[in-house]
């Protein structure tokens, strides 16, 4: 299994509609081959950290999605939001590789 966070930091303010934005997303990522899970964590004692989760079966999974089209399109989605200060936030990064259940 491989697991990547998404972790981005957004004013406390703006964290529930940052997360009305993900209980809406479009679901694509669903359907991609090898995806597993995907679930939006609040950070209980910041709350305007914000991290994407999602599990897929291997490394390779997440590297054809990042590279394929459908990423792209919503990516692309970010560029048309009315709060460019929301969409301009660069998240941090992490990736894991499951090495004990």
């Amino acid at each position: 299994m491989y697991i990547v966070h998404s972790t981005f930091n957004v004013p406390p303010e703006k964290a529930d509609e940052v997360i009305s934005i993900y209980q809406k997303r479009s679901g694509l990522v669903d359907q991609a081959e090898g995806f597993q899970r995907f679930l939006l964590l609040q950070n209980e004692k910041k709350s305007g950290e914000i991290t994407v989760h999602m599990e897929w079966d291997t490394k390779k999974h997440f590297m054809t999605w990042v590279q394929g089209e459908d990423f792209k399109r919503i990516h692309e989605l970010e560029k048309k939001y009315p709060d460019q200060g929301l969409a301009a936030i660069v998240p941090s990064i992490d990736k894991f590789k499951v090495v004990a259940y």
